[in-house]
Parts: structure tokens; C-alpha cells; sequence
């Protein structure tokens, strides 16, 4: 493949009449044309309609055009290359620089320069991508892989891990930046209309979660390895003003989970972070989504219950906020197995009758499906290889820790996280759930034997880790048995579509699966992909998006 670096352009009147708002309304609609939040719509299947890239015609992919960005740093957020690279088979530039929008509150010093790190959800609107890392976002012209503006964030530092993603209402687009600023800024300009701060800084909180927009509520979540409690919460989309909170943990005595946790005092310190997006049902009004570990995550100090509602998928009422149902997925963890996968909605048969059913494949190696209603179990299924942290499931399915698998001072054989943050995808009319799986082992040592236990994740240490191979796997929804695994290095998130394709990464390479058997029909040498492939259709044209290192890389089928 050839590419050809290309100035970015200088925005002007023309594209920017070009860009057009985004009714919340079409979030509602099947995924095809567009990509319009998180997952590409509310079911967080990342399936997508569109067939004309099949398996007779993926050998006709070629790439379009490739962007490399360069994230910004100093005072004035150009640093060394400032607003980024753009390249393509499409027009070049002049050598002027992209337009950028610099806010934050840091003195810029503390800002990452260089190569930026992909590896969230985009955002296609009426021919405009939206991207994002820490610190930074931009707009991108998906014709021909032109940079139209650059938002740069000044932080104040703090935890930075990937930032997932935007979300979009209207002609405004929604950004969480590291340091706990929820910011608004105009879609077509890049400019900053407002900032609220979420979480507490001082609190160790981080924020990257990509906001998902429902109707008029901006949902964001938040992240925190220390000992702070979870939250959810909604934001008026026109002003920011915050419509209501929702604590993934005890917080009153009133509470009757709290009975689940050492003392009220311990709950209100546990955790349970909701730091990846969820998935919306339009007829019941409930946002499903999942929480983080407890804390401490390894070590004694929250009692022996539960410690609800950590590692659990939880239903709220985005008008309210109220709590509808929870499953918890892995009850009194104690090896930070975050419930915070994507969970997938579907209409589908299953014991001779159609149920409105969610799905997930969680860390901790276990595939479940629910009643998205009501929150009653349907199947449990063991998904990685060689998990061993728990001795079978009970009466709800749910996973029973051996406690002999926990960390202990002379170290404990244990399987690593069999999954994590890259989504998943599900194919209706294959009736496979696709997931990454990771299978390894390590030695678990518990160097805290303090009975208070440790704060946040500390209190352990792993070593003699053992590989035994990372893998795709399809599952079928209505058994949880896993119908084929495909061998990959790495792990990298997943896209099906109505052409009967399966794409994700290998770790070196983008490939094109056939979806009812994981055979490899297709391929591109472009790295390590990042969060998952994504689809849309453009000028007639369908095309495939996939990030790798630094740069965006844009395939179209050429018929």
C-alpha cells in the first residue's frame, strides 16, 4: 500500500456549511449509513446493515486515505507538529495549519507530545469523522482524510488512561478529558461552548468514558483506582447542568446493600466505576451498562458479602435515574474482575419464544444473557480456557469464588483477565456473540497482609505469568458454548455485518472473517488496530475505518 502525506487544510466556509447536526432521534435507528454514537447505535451489537463489502467482493477493499495525528503540548498546543498530519489519495493541502482550539486549565507542560494514541470509538456524521485521545480531538473530512480542527486540552495532569470516544447531540459534541471536565464544543468549529467539572480531581477521580446521548441526557461515567465510590450521571445537553446521580454503591444506611459491605463507611469507599459505555433499550427507557471492581480490589477490608453493586450489569431509567434491576457477574471479587464490558441488546428466539435479551462477556471469563426487562438469569457459559479463579456457578449462574485462588502471601496459581475493554459484536442472523479472549496465567502474591486491606489496587504483586494464546471467539447467545475460536496475538475489539463478515485485528494485521466460521477471507498490514473497525456508507461507497499507532486508515470497495 502507498500513501501520501498531505498539509491539512484550513477550514473553510464551505466545509463548515457542510456539517450538519445530528438529530438524537437517529441514534435510534438500525446501523448503516452513519455512525452516530459509541457503538454505532444503542444495542451496542456494532453490527451494521450494510452488505455491499461481502465475502465475493472484500478482495475489491483498497485504501482510500491514511491520517497520522500528533497531539498537541505548550501553552499554545502546537508543541512539536501541534495539530496533526493528514494524508490521502484525495486533495492536498497548502501548508497552512490546522485550526485549533486550545482550553484547559493546566499550564500545558503536562500534556503528552507526539504520537497520538488511538484507540476509542469515532464518531461519522454527514461526512465528518470525530476522533479523540487524551487531551485532544479533532475533526476529520471523511472523503479524503483531511483534518478540518483541533480541540487541545491543557490537563492538570492526573491518571491518563485512553480516552474512549465523543458523543454527539444536535451540532454540539461532548469530550472527557482526564482531569474531570464534561466539555461541549461546537461540531463544526471545534470551539469550546462550555465546561463542567464531573468528579473530583483531588479525589483521584479520572475521566475518559465516551458520553452517550439519549434523547436530552448526556450520560457520563468516570474511573478511579483508589478507594472512592462509583457514579453515573446525566447532564442537561444544552447547558450542562447536572439532572441526576446514580451511586454504584451503598451511600445511606437505607440502603439495604448496604448490609453487603463490612459497615456503611466501607461502602461508601468501594468503587465500582462505570468507565465504558452502555447500551439503551427505546421501550423500556433503561441504560444498561457495567461496574468496576471494589476496593480494596485484592485484600480484606469491605467484609464478606457481595459488596453490591460492584462488578454487576446495571438497569437505570434515564429519565430518572432510579435503578430498574442489576445481576452481579462476579459476587465479593477479589481480582479486579471489572464488569465493565459492552453489553449487547437483542430481539431474539430463545426457548421456542422470543425475549428481549442483553449479553455479555465479562472479564472474568463468563458469557451471560438476561432478560433486559427484568434482570433474570438465562445462561451462563464459560468462555476462556483456562480460568480457574472460581469452583462452578450457583443457583442464578453466577460465578463462585475459590477463595483458594485469591492473592496469598506464599502466591496462588490464577488465570489474568480473560477479556477487557475492546467491544464485542453479535451477528443476528448468525446468532454468534464475537469476543476476544485472552487466556493466561500468573502467580498472585499477596504482600499486604494488613487485615484493613489495601487501598485502592494495591496489596499484591504477580509474577511466573504463562501465555496459552489469544483468540476470537463466537458463541452461540441461547447455550453460551463457544462455536469456533479463531488464534490472533493481542486483542482488539469487533465489528459484523449484513455482508456476513467479521472484522478485527491479529496484532499485526486488519482482517475481514467469513462470521459463520472464522475463516480469514481478507487482509491489510496496518499494525495493531485499536478499539474495533467501524462502517459507514459515503457518496454510494461503503468504506471500513480502523485505527493502527498513530494514524486512521480509511478502506472503500471500488466496484
Amino acid at each position: 500500500m502507498r500513501s501520501f502525506l498531505a498539509f491539512p487544510l484550513l477550514l473553510t466556509p464551505a466545509l463548515l456549511c457542510a456539517q450538519g447536526a445530528l438529530d438524537p432521534a437517529e441514534i435510534l435507528k438500525p446501523l448503516t449509513d452513519q455512525w452516530r454514537t459509541y457503538n454505532g447505535d444503542y444495542t451496542g451489537k456494532r453490527y451494521s446493515g450494510l452488505r455491499d463489502i461481502n465475502a465475493s467482493t472484500v478482495k475489491d477493499l483498497s485504501l482510500s486515505w491514511v491520517a497520522r495525528f500528533t497531539t498537541g503540548c505548550g501553552p499554545n498546543g502546537t508543541g512539536s507538529g501541534g495539530g496533526g498530519t493528514a494524508g490521502g489519495f484525495g486533495r492536498g493541502g497548502g501548508g497552512a495549519p490546522t485550526p485549533i482550539t486550545v482550553g484547559g486549565l493546566g499550564p500545558g507542560d503536562l500534556n503528552t507530545c507526539g504520537p497520538a494514541r488511538l484507540g476509542g470509538g469515532m464518531l461519522m456524521v454527514d461526512g465528518i469523522i470525530y476522533i479523540s485521545v487524551p487531551d485532544n480531538a479533532w475533526a476529520v473530512d471523511a472523503r479524503d482524510g483531511s483534518i478540518l480542527w483541533h480541540y487541545y486540552w491543557k490537563t492538570r495532569g492526573g491518571t491518563h488512561t485512553g480516552n474512549r470516544g465523543m458523543g454527539m447531540w444536535r451540532n454540539n459534541l461532548y469530550l472527557e478529558v482526564h482531569d474531570d471536565y464534561l466539555i461541549c464544543l461546537d461540531a463544526k468549529t471545534g470551539k469550546e461552548k462550555w465546561k463542567k467539572e464531573i468528579s473530583s480531581f483531588d479525589q483521584q477521580y479520572f475521566s475518559s468514558v465516551a458520553p452517550i446521548v439519549v434523547g436530552d441526557h448526556i450520560l457520563a461515567g468516570t474511573g478511579n483506582d483508589m478507594d472512592a465510590p462509583g457514579f453515573l450521571q446525566s447532564f442537561d445537553p444544552e447547558t450542562g447542568e447536572r439532572q441526576w446521580i446514580f451511586y454504584t454503591v451503598p451511600m445511606t444506611a437505607d440502603d439495604p446493600a448496604v448490609k453487603t459491605w463490612a459497615s456503611l463507611d466501607a461502602a461508601r469507599h468501594g468503587g465500582g466505576q462505570p468507565w465504558i459505555p452502555g447500551a439503551y433499550d427505546p421501550e423500556t427507557h433503561l441504560y444498561m451498562f457495567g461496574t468496576g471492581n471494589p476496593t480494596p480490589a485484592y485484600t480484606t477490608g469491605r467484609g464478606d458479602g457481595d459488596n453490591l453493586y460492584t462488578c454487576s450489569l446495571v438497569a437505570v431509567n434515564v429519565d430518572t435515574g432510579k435503578m430498574a434491576w442489576y445481576y452481579q457477574t462476579s459476587p465479593h471479587d477479589t481480582h479486579d474482575w471489572d464488569s465493565t464490558q459492552t453489553p449487547i441488546i437483542a430481539d431474539m428466539p430463545f426457548n421456542g419464544r422470543t425475549r428481549k435479551i442483553v449479553m455479555t462477556a465479562e472479564r472474568n471469563g463468563y458469557f451471560f444473557v438476561l432478560d433486559r426487562v427484568t434482570g433474570e438469569h438465562l445462561v451462563t457459559g464459560k468462555v476462556g480456557l483456562y480460568n480457574n479463579w472460581a469452583s462452578g456457578v450457583d443457583e442464578q449462574g453466577r460465578p463462585k469464588r475459590d477463595p483458594t485462588k485469591d492473592a496469598t502471601i506464599a502466591g496462588s496459581l490464577v488465570n489474568a483477565d480473560v477479556t477487557n475493554y475492546p467491544p464485542p459484536s453479535f451477528n443476528p442472523a448468525t446468532g454468534l456473540f464475537y469476543v476476544p479472549e485472552t487466556n493466561s496465567m500468573h502467580i498472585n502474591y499477596l504482600i499486604d497482609p494488613d487485615p484493613r486491606g489495601s487501598m485502592g489496587l494495591g496489596g499484591t504483586m504477580s509474577g511466573g505469568g504463562l501465555s496459552y494464546g489469544s483468540f476470537i471467539d463466537a458463541i452461540d447467545y441461547r447455550t453460551g458454548e463457544v462455536i469456533w475460536r479463531h488464534e490472533v496475538q493481542g486483542s482488539s475489539g469487533l465489528l459484523s455485518t449484513a455482508g456476513g463478515l467479521l472484522f478485527s485485528g491479529d496484532g499485526q494485521n486488519l482482517v475481514a472473517y467469513a462470521a459463520a466460521t472464522g475463516k480469514p477471507l481478507w487482509h491489510a498490514r496496518i499494525g495493531a488496530t485499536g478499539n474495533a473497525p467501524e462502517t459507514y456508507l459515503l457518496d454510494g461507497q461503503q468504506y471500513l475505518l480502523a485505527t493502527g499507532g498513530d494514524q486512521l486508515y480509511a478502506f472503500v470497495l471500488n466496484r
